[in-house]
């Protein structure tokens, strides 16, 4: 079996999402947004994989990019190809289908509650945010999990998004929180030391969740 993981260069880390997959025998493929000449086609894949980033859908810069991502949504959607969007890739995927995304009034990064009455076992609970936007469900698609910022993840044939970061590591959440990341959490009253280390605990509690998220998102939405 075969994944095709869509990110940006140098930031296409599936993280724990990656680790499940691989244990139950998925392989990898990727595709760089910056590069989408160079992208591999959807034959012979079984999962779409769409992370997270530091764009926005709606930036002039990347108006390429974005188009062509949405391209193989709508693609990945015809051929019956089931896709797991995170973050960015919820996004994507609610600009794709016709819904909205716009700067959020309340940017969230940290270990914030996500509830859930679809799936509370599955999506209730502390999940790891980082992003500065907040998106629309499509119609046809049914919003599962919510929180006061906004929708945190949509349900559809084949397809599923969280707006939170299920795949996240303690080594993902160091890469984003040092370097330039320690400014970008300062202007928000975080400090990044102290993320980092209450997040291994956090992620060591949640790392069960996201090995039931996609289990249940191969056997349910995938199959």
């Amino acid at each position: 079996m075969r994944a095709l993981i869509v990110g940006n260069r140098g930031d296409a880390d599936p993280g724990l999402v990656g680790t499940r997959l691989s244990e139950v025998g998925f392989t990898f493929e990727r595709n760089e947004r910056e590069y989408p000449r160079e992208w591999k086609s959807l034959a012979g894949i079984d999962v779409v994989v769409l992370l997270g980033s530091e764009w926005s859908v709606y930036w002039e810069s990347n108006e390429k990019e974005v188009a062509a991502e949405v391209d193989l949504v709508h693609t990945a959607m015809k051929r019956g190809v089931p896709i797991f969007g995170i973050c960015f890739g919820a996004q994507l995927i609610s600009h794709a289908l016709g819904g909205s995304v716009r700067r959020s009034q309340t940017p969230e990064v940290g270990w914030h509650d996500v509830s859930s009455t679809a799936y509370p076992e599955l999506l209730a609970g502390r999940w790891l945010q980082w992003h500065y936007d907040v998106f629309t469900v499509p119609q046809g698609l049914q919003a599962v999990a919510i929180n006061d910022v906004g929708p945190q993840a949509m349900l559809g044939k084949r397809l599923f998004a969280t707006q939170f970061h299920p795949e996240a590591t303690l080594d993902i959440i160091m890469r984003w929180g040092t370097g330039v990341g320690t400014a970008e959490l300062a202007k928000l009253g975080i400090d990044a030391k102290h993320l980092c280390e209450m997040s291994g605990d956090q992620v060591a509690s949640r790392a069960s969740a996201t090995a039931k998220l996609v289990d249940w998102f191969l056997a349910e939405v995938a199959a």
